[in-house]
């Protein structure tokens, strides 16, 4: 066969052996798809600076970015069966079409024979610092063969491509052998070295938590300002939001009145024109106010959509790259049989809780947690909240922080090259952000072990907990408020609560318990039915600029609806003292006596909760940075203090009574503030079905255990009433909606009559070792496998029995490293693959460093895949109970189970994927 520079063109030095480094995708895919047959298709040159951030043409959107096998429509069958499997499609053609073409010679590409052994006693490739995933267990030390034992059984891994799951216990035996090695070491150099890896996770803990506090101050101060530029400027300093131009008074937050140093846009207009339009009412002023919004929020959005979708992410670590779906170069006019069945999903929109309890559990998003999307999702955040909608800033804190935890992180290889130990400082990292966003470093740690984290052992609590200290120790030396407060919230009571509230607490909990399930509801079905099923979906710029405007409309029905998030919260939690100017904003009843008085108040509180919660409803999930905790306190606080201002008032009508008599003649006994607080723990236990973590937080606001047990008490009945009115709570419906993969550790199912038969996939090919496996043969099963959507799959390794039909296990290969074992070994199409255990080769006897360095074994060993084979992969027999399988992928973190039937032949395989699609038909049909 004549010989070809067409590969060298492409890439000066190609992989090296199977422990390199991974190679550009592009340069991947044509190695990939010119063995066995070689025609003459337009090359691409590898671009060296490719990285994480590398720019990507959109991919046509599909009807969600979800990753789950899709669950086939139900059909009659002859005999029960849940789920089978669907059977792969016949192998399509992957024509590659390029927008440049480059002249190549017609004759057929090649590697010559001597470009090609001198390529191969290249261990380490040079083209940029990515690593092989496992490369740090590489060691040359003979002495390692004790622990090198279980990393050769286990075998090695590449890079997890976006969209696929880890394997938790990979990542843990990697760990185990790492710090085993350094702990060999009897040097004052090792021991020093152990010590700082011993050290090194509260190091990195350390620098989250200050950082976290860093970004969340510059995102408050500039939401502070460009919040009070739609009203206004300040004439002394034009950086200055209005509470730092104008002199506190004795509370923050009765800047009711009037402020010499502001001067609105109605007073600008009016000195221009010599008109009479001033004031904060008039109708300059709202035209002023609306298009500010429209251009913050609209700003916001536009960011989120060009910066941040995930077909501008791209890295060497993808694989799969022999899939239909995938498309570096962007092309849209492929043909509509490849048109990639996962859409586009916008990695700084929504506050990203949903999406970090999924990679915590154990799944991989490229570019999600890196820095183009904190420096989006930061500037982002401060343009939403200030916009005016109904949004808040505290449930994006914690992807913020899960960015930054990331991004430091990986500035070691303990935490670059191991998902799993990354995942540790991930969830450190999401405490500090609940810490920044309500001052609550309790609170934020037990929100992380109740809410996010999948995996949380004593050591990841500690270090959250230490985390979280150092984030709200931070912010509070920077007083992003100027009040010396963390939070602008953050309140004191003077009275203490009576037992007869009681009944009115537990009243707040089932009120916050409906409103969460029927907002989670509402929410999901208008997400589903009117942002995904209507011409929203594709103008998404569109719906954020019409929510700005019906957001501004109806915010005029109510001075209440016009405020900010945090100032509403602060206004409604807070005391009315008794001689106190301060009426925050008329708030404070002054005769609760005087029914036309308290009905004026209780009226707008009412209409600005009804607004607020509308505006919640179709606000969250629009294309731009949104929390949903301060809406969601809001509406709570808003019914809680309508509630307290209800009793105030019976109190004043019937102070002799019984019921009253606690209060001894105090006419002020009955505080609608703390009404307020219980309220809005109540919707926001409702919404989010957070329990334990709130009422931390909501402790820590307040600064005192008093109201420990109306919190707790309306936490739990709201949480009661909203699992029975919907189970899910509206971090799993987006979950549900986003189809991404989240194993639920805390859910029980019901497993009937059924067994492991009903999931088993027995299509799955299979690679038998008797047999004569060539590059070639198994290109071809590997492009069978990502035609049928498996690309977080693989290929059992069986032999035949020598006494029966039956197969034999030998091991288990994943699809991403045989893809990247075949792009080493490309240009021999017609080349023995080989496949053995660790005992069956003495090659093999010590460690596999040594192994790879003997000489004259390299070009044979570069054919011998059994490196990348897990040698004893998860087995279970297809007579055991679901429940244990159902443990094998939630308590060992299972990336696939191997299924046997009873004389230990192989049936068949599960992987995470195939049993989260059971799963969710299975909670359907129930």
């Amino acid at each position: 066969m004549p010989n070809s520079p067409l590969l060298a063109t492409i890439q000066s030095d190609p992989p090296s052996g199977l422990l390199s480094d991974p190679s550009d995708t592009d340069y991947r895919r044509q190695r990939l798809q010119q063995i066995g047959s070689y025609p003459s298709p337009t090359p691409i040159a590898q671009n060296q600076a490719d990285d994480e951030t590398t720019a990507l043409c959109a991919v046509p959107s599909g009807t969600g970015y979800g990753t789950l096998p899709i669950v086939r429509p139900r059909r009659a069958r002859t005999q029960p069966s849940l789920w089978v499997a669907p059977r792969r499609p016949t192998l399509p053609s992957l024509p590659i079409t390029r927008r440049g073409t480059i002249s190549v010679p017609d004759s057929p590409s090649a590697f010559s024979s001597t470009f090609t052994q001198s390529t191969h006693h290249r261990r380490i490739s040079q083209q940029r610092s990515i690593s092989a995933y496992d490369a740090p267990l590489v060691n040359a030390d003979a002495d390692a063969a004790e622990t090198d034992i279980d990393v050769r059984t286990n075998g090695f891994r590449v890079w997890y491509s976006s969209f696929t799951s880890i394997d938790w216990l990979h990542d843990s035996i990697k760990d185990s052998v790492r710090f085993a090695r350094l702990r060999r070491g009897k040097s004052i150099r090792s021991r020093v070295r152990l010590v700082f890896d011993k050290s090194l996770g509260w190091i990195i803990v350390t620098v989250v938590g200050f950082l976290t506090a860093v970004v969340a101050f510059l995102v408050v101060r500039a939401e502070q300002w460009l919040f009070d530029v739609k009203q206004g400027y300040c004439k002394t300093a034009l950086w200055r939001a209005r509470h730092f131009c104008c002199p506190l008074p004795d509370e923050y937050g009765s800047l009711d009145g009037h402020c010499p140093a502001w001067r609105t846009w109605s007073d600008v207009f009016a000195s221009w024109t010599g008109s009479r339009l001033e004031g904060e009412d008039s109708v300059v002023q709202y035209l002023a106010l609306t298009v500010i919004a429209i251009v913050l929020a609209s700003t916001s959005s536009l960011l989120t959509i060009n910066l941040t979708a995930s077909t501008s992410f791209v890295t060497r670590k993808e694989f799969g790259v022999l899939s239909p779906d995938f498309n570096k170069s962007g092309e849209q006019n492929a043909p509509s049989s490849l048109q990639p069945k996962r859409g586009v999903m916008y990695y700084a929109a929504g506050s990203g809780i949903p999406e970090i309890k999924t990679i915590l559990s154990g799944f991989v998003i490229h570019g999600y947690l890196g820095g183009r999307v904190l420096f989006i999702k930061a500037l982002g955040l401060a343009l939403s909240v200030s916009s005016g909608l109904s949004l808040g800033k505290e449930g994006p804190f914690v992807h913020i922080a899960s960015c930054i935890g990331n991004i430091i992180s990986r500035y070691h290889t303990k935490y670059e090259n191991n998902e799993a130990k990354r995942r540790e400082i991930l969830s450190a990292a999401c405490a500090a952000g609940v810490a920044v966003a309500f001052g609550a470093p309790i609170g934020g740690t037990l929100f992380s072990l109740e809410e996010v984290s999948y995996f949380f052992p004593p050591k990841v609590m500690w270090r959250s907990f230490f985390c979280a200290m150092i984030a709200a120790v931070t912010l509070r030396f920077l007083n992003p408020f100027g009040t010396g407060k963390v939070v602008l919230f953050q309140v004191t009571y003077d009275k203490d609560w009576h037992a007869y509230e009681l009944i009115f607490f537990i009243l707040l909990g089932v009120l916050g318990g409906v409103y969460g399930a029927y907002f989670s509801k509402l929410n999901y079905r208008w997400s589903r039915d009117v942002r995904g099923g209507t011409w929203l979906k594709a103008h998404p710029v569109v719906e954020v600029i019409l929510v700005t405007l019906v957001t501004t409309v109806l915010c005029l029905s109510s001075p209440y609806a016009r405020m900010g998030g945090t100032d509403l919260v602060y206004n409604l939690f807070s005391e009315c003292r008794t001689g106190s100017k301060n009426t925050h904003f008329n708030l404070c009843v002054l005769d609760p006596s005087n029914f036309d008085h308290v009905w004026s108040v209780v009226r707008a509180i009412l209409v600005a909760m009804i607004v607020k919660g509308f505006l919640t409803i179709i606000t969250f999930g629009i294309k731009l940075p949104a929390g949903i905790f301060i809406p969601t306190l809001g509406v709570g606080a808003c019914a809680g203090r309508i509630v307290g201002i209800a009793v105030q008032w019976l109190q004043y009508h019937y102070p002799n009574s019984i019921v009253f008599d606690v209060c001894e003649g105090d006419m002020d006994c009955v505080v609608p503030g703390l009404y307020a607080m219980v309220g809005a723990a109540a919707a926001l236990s409702g919404v989010t079905r957070t329990t334990v973590s709130l009422s931390v937080i909501m402790f820590e606001l307040t600064d005192t255990l008093t109201y420990a047990v109306p919190v707790m008490l309306s936490v739990l009945v709201a949480k009661t009433v909203a699992d029975a009115l919907e189970p899910k709570g509206i971090y799993d419906l987006v979950i549900e909606l986003s189809q991404l993969p989240y194993l639920d550790a805390k859910h029980e199912y019901l497993w009937s009559n059924l067994s492991i038969k009903e999931v088993t996939d027995r299509d799955v090919d299979v690679i038998r070792v008797d047999q004569h496996n060539t590059v070639e043969s198994l290109r071809a099963q590997l492009q069978s496998l990502l035609n049928a959507e498996r690309d977080d799959g693989g290929f059992p390794i069986v032999r035949q029995r020598c006494d029966e039909d039956g197969l034999r296990m030998v091991g288990y290969i994943g699809a991403s490293e045989l893809e990247h074992a075949l792009a080493v070994v490309a240009e021999r199409a017609t080349q023995e693959v080989r496949f053995h255990t660790t005992y069956s080769d003495e090659a093999l006897a010590t460690s596999y460093s040594t192994w790879v360095e003997e000489p004259g074994q390299n070009e044979d060993d570069l054919f011998d895949f059994s490196v990348y084979m897990d040698q004893a992969p998860l087995m279970i027999q297809s007579n055991s109970p679901l429940e244990l399988l159902h443990q094998f992928f939630v308590k060992l973190g299972a990336r696939y189970v191997i299924v046997t039937d009873t004389d230990g032949d192989y049936e068949g395989v599960i992987d995470k994927k195939t049993w989260l699609a059971f799963l969710s038909e299975l909670e359907e049909k129930s």
